[in-house]
């Protein structure tokens, strides 16, 4: 049986037109009339401001005001008359006490004492029935009753004169003992709640600690970003004219490259995965068509830069700026990373969808969990097609030595893996790579050898 060529329609490595390399099945459109969630929260918060505004609610405010100042006030009304025999009474009380006459201190104090009960008992019921509801009254009343309960049980049942007699007879000295182991564990139940309050006051630092490293993740990421727009902003006006056009001189390649390498080495993954897809997509690793004699790339006709990928010229060369990188679960759909050194590399769990590996070093790297759907490993067909050389030039017609390395290669559980690239990587991945092939390498060769 006959394997298929990885790229039937492209024999030579020709440019592709724009629109055919858009990802049609992330596509996604949303209807003119469709209302955001800005504006039903806009449309809540109005309808809320004209129901306080409306007639209806404001008759209720004040309503509700009135009750509220009407309860406010206690309703203790006191007559002049009152006040004025409580005065007299306390005046008679006064003059008594400098007589030292017990007759005229008693009926003052008498007269004093009823007619301030007489004033204050209203307040202090207005008081009980704001402050105290019914079952608080209720719950009081039934405590009371409780204590008075176990007061007369005591009383009268004997128990109190049983207690007495004990008491009379216990050695109050040899007690002293037990008083003393009482305050011991009373000691030791301090020293519990010492324990305790500490543990308590650990728990809190460290929240408050967990809660200071999630903050500090989250500047991190704020100030990475930041990091990562401003290198947008400068390769850009670095690599293009004023009208737009790409115009790298090897001085400004040669800068853009320094610039790729320095923010690598100060981003995460997934950073470095933002990156790599900024500059794939802007054609900035892609192997440019270049004029002869002055080096400037040329429009392929249809809207974009010719593509060559024999002797082509790449605004900045990864080389070994991946060698070793954590991308692991990362997005990296559509990049072109033709002839990267990913040495080392960690790319488990990435979702690989249309990216170029042609030519790129991925030996030793760690695939495994990746999304292989519609990776390109090599050119040409893969009976011909063979890893790529020290020595000998890329064919892209036939694929010889245009294939990406993929010795001792982790492919462990990679998802969607077309047969040609299964057939290639059995083929050209050595046993160690044969063994993590997802379906098997039966009835494969091994032309690597080892």
């Amino acid at each position: 049986m006959t394997i298929e060529p990885n790229s039937p329609n492209l024999p030579t490595p020709e440019s592709t037109p724009e629109h055919d390399l858009q990802p049609d099945d992330f596509d996604g459109a949303t209807g003119e009339n469709q209302l955001t969630s800005e504006a039903i929260a806009a449309q809540q918060a109005l309808s809320a401001i004209s129901s306080l505004q409306s007639p209806q609610y404001t008759a209720e405010l004040q309503q509700a005001r009135s009750s509220f100042e009407s309860r406010s006030k206690p309703p203790v009304i006191v007559k002049p008359r009152a006040l004025l025999i409580t005065l007299i009474g306390m005046a008679i009380t006064i003059i008594g006490i400098a007589l030292n006459s017990w007759i005229i201190g008693l009926v003052g104090t008498v007269m004093t004492l009823l007619l301030s009960l007489v004033i204050l008992v209203p307040w202090l019921l207005y008081v009980i029935d704001e402050w105290f509801t019914s079952q608080d009254k209720t719950l009081f009343i039934a405590f009371l009753g409780l204590v008075v309960a176990l007061s007369g049980f005591v009383k009268f049942s004997g128990l109190g004169d049983r207690l007495l007699d004990w008491g009379r007879k216990v050695n109050w000295e040899a007690s002293g003992t037990l008083a003393e182991w009482f305050g011991a564990l009373g000691q030791i139940a301090i020293a519990i709640i010492a324990v305790y309050v500490a543990w308590r006051q650990y728990i809190i630092s460290k929240d408050l600690t967990i809660q200071q490293n999630l903050l500090t993740v989250q500047q991190n990421i704020i100030t990475q970003q930041q990091t990562i727009d401003s290198y947008f902003q400068g390769v850009s006006d670095l690599v293009l004219d004023e009208q737009g056009l790409l115009e790298d001189w090897p001085q400004e390649r040669a800068i853009a490259e320094g610039r790729t390498a320095a923010i690598f080495s100060s981003v995460d993954g997934s950073g470095k995965a933002k990156i790599l897809r900024f500059l794939s997509r802007s054609k900035l690793l892609t192997p440019l068509k270049r004029d002869r004699h002055l080096g400037r790339a040329i429009l392929n006709g249809v809207g974009g830069y010719a593509e060559d990928r024999l002797e082509g010229v790449r605004v900045i060369d990864l080389g070994v700026m991946l060698a070793g990188a954590d991308l692991s679960h990362t997005d990296l759909r559509w990049t072109d990373l033709t002839e990267a050194n990913l040495v080392r590399a960690n790319l488990s769990g990435c979702d690989l969808v249309k990216a170029n590996f042609s030519r790129t070093i991925l030996y030793s790297a760690d695939l495994s969990g990746a999304d292989f759907n519609g990776v390109r490993l090599f050119y040409g067909s893969v009976e011909k097609a063979s890893p790529r050389s020290r020595t000998e030039p890329p064919d892209y017609q036939t694929g010889e030595h245009t294939g990406a390395v993929v010795e001792n290669a982790n492919f462990s559980d990679v998802q969607r893996m077309s047969e040609v690239n299964r057939y290639y990587c059995c083929a050209w991945g050595g046993e160690k790579t044969r063994a993590t092939v997802p379906g098997g390498c039966e009835g494969i060769p091994n032309l690597l050898g080892r």
